[in-house]
């Protein structure tokens, strides 16, 4: 089992292309933690912007009577890929992790591969 601290670590060294990672509660929008990122890409500021993308799909779904659950959400720019994905278990409702992507040197399955694998392994 890992950390915050050391899940966000993985996703950042182990997946290729990553710029930054964080931890976010969507129904606060606080970062519980980041790594990366950089002056054109604050991951606090990123949180509390993607948590507003996350509660509207929510509500989106509830409104349709969807009886699913969203594994990610993919925000494709011109030269990033914004990987959200929303955790599961008990310990970890209302939780995503969010992972900022160089588009030119990630390979996007693979990002959603190794994403999946460290929410597997966080312990919060």
């Amino acid at each position: 089992m890992a950390n915050t601290e050391t899940a966000l670590k993985e996703a950042t060294t182990a997946i290729e292309g990553a710029v930054g990672a964080a931890l976010v509660d969507y129904t606060s929008g606080m970062a519980l933690g980041t790594i990366g990122g950089g002056k054109d890409l604050d991951l606090n500021v990123a949180a509390a912007g993607n948590t507003d993308v996350v509660r509207a799909k929510v509500r989106t779904m509830e409104l349709l009577g969807m009886q699913d659950e969203i594994e990610d959400i993919l925000i494709t720019l011109g030269t990033q890929y914004h990987l959200i994905r929303l955790l599961k278990g008990r310990n970890h409702s209302g939780l995503f992790l969010y992972l900022a992507l160089d588009k030119q040197r990630a390979n996007l399955a693979m990002a959603r591969h190794q994403l999946k694998r460290i929410e597997a392994d966080l312990e919060v």
